[in-house]
C-alpha cells in the first residue's frame, strides 16, 4: 500500500541531489505528479523512490525531464508569434543600430521549438549567418534533444508551410529534422531560473508557460529577476495562460497581450 507521507524530507533531499527546489512549485500539483511517476515505477513512498534515483541516473534524468514539464511545439499559439513578428521585433530593432544587435533569450527552451521558432522568424529580416540567440533550460536531456533538432510531426503542425519547407527535411520515418544552419543560430546553456544568475541587457526575453507551475513567492522572484535582466525598453514575452498583475512593481508596463516592456 502506497504511503506518500514523507514529502518534506523528499524535497530537502532531492534539492541536495538535483539543486531543484520543489518549495517553489505549487505543492498539490507537484505532489500529484511525483506520486504518479513513482507509482508507475513501483515505489510506494517518496523516500523509497528517492533512494532509487540516487543510484539510477537514467531514471533520475527521466524523472527530471518529467518534473520540469517539457511540453513544447513550434509556433505554439500562432497569433502571439504573429504579434511578435509584426510589433515586438520592429520595436526592438528600432532601438539598435543593426538588427543583429538585438539580444534575445529563450529562458525555458525545453527541446528547442521556441528558440528555433524565433530564429525562423528573424530570418525574414536577416540572413541566418547573422542570427545568434541564447536558449536555456534546467533539463540537460531536453537541451540535448534541442541540439539534435529532430521532431515528430505533431510538434511542427502549427508551423507556417513556408517555414517547414525552407528549414526542415522529412525523414522516411516521418520525423522532421531542422537544418544545421538554424541549429547553429542558437547557443544553449543550462540555467535554473530559481537559482542561477541571469544574462543581462536582454532586448527580448521569452518566459512562456513556465510561471503557471510556480508559487506566488517564486513568481515574484522571477518577475523581479527577469525585469533586471532586460535592457532599458526590453520586452518580456510570457505564456498564453499567464499575466503579471502588479507589473508596476517590476518596472514593467503592458505592451500588448502577453508582452510587457521595461520602463526606462
Amino acid at each position: 500500500m502506497a504511503v506518500f507521507n514523507d514529502y518534506e524530507e523528499f524535497k530537502a533531499q532531492f534539492y541536495k541531489l538535483s539543486h531543484i527546489d520543489l518549495n517553489y512549485y505549487k505543492e498539490k500539483q507537484m505532489k500529484r505528479r511525483i506520486m504518479s511517476f513513482a507509482e508507475k515505477y513501483g515505489y510506494s513512498s517518496f523516500l523509497s523512490f528517492l533512494e532509487e534515483i540516487r543510484v539510477n541516473k537514467e531514471l533520475r534524468d527521466t524523472f527530471i525531464g518529467y518534473l520540469t514539464i517539457n511540453v513544447s511545439e513550434f509556433y505554439r499559439n500562432p497569433s502571439q508569434w504573429q504579434l511578435f513578428e509584426k510589433k515586438v521585433l520592429p520595436i526592438a530593432f528600432a532601438q539598435k543600430r543593426r538588427t543583429e544587435d538585438v539580444r534575445i533569450w529563450s529562458s525555458a527552451c525545453s527541446t528547442g521549438e521556441e528558440p528555433y521558432t524565433v530564429v525562423m522568424i528573424l530570418n525574414k529580416f536577416m540572413p541566418l549567418e547573422r542570427i545568434r540567440i541564447m536558449a536555456s533550460d534546467i533539463d540537460h536531456d531536453a537541451m540535448e534533444k534541442a541540439r539534435r533538432g529532430v521532431y515528430p510531426e505533431r510538434n511542427v503542425r502549427e508551423l507556417p508551410p513556408e517555414f517547414l519547407e525552407k528549414h526542415f527535411t522529412k525523414q522516411d520515418n516521418g520525423m522532421y529534422v531542422i537544418s544545421e544552419k538554424v541549429r547553429r543560430c542558437v547557443e544553449f546553456r543550462h540555467i535554473n531560473l530559481l537559482r542561477d544568475p541571469f544574462p543581462k541587457d536582454q532586448d527580448i526575453i521569452l518566459c512562456r508557460n513556465v510561471l503557471i507551475y510556480f508559487t506566488e513567492e517564486a513568481k515574484e522572484y522571477l518577475f523581479a529577476e527577469l525585469s533586471r535582466a532586460l535592457a532599458p525598453n526590453g520586452i518580456l514575452f510570457i505564456g498564453s495562460t499567464e499575466q503579471i498583475i502588479n507589473y508596476q512593481k517590476y518596472n514593467l508596463r503592458p505592451l500588448d497581450t502577453f508582452f510587457y516592456q521595461k520602463e526606462v
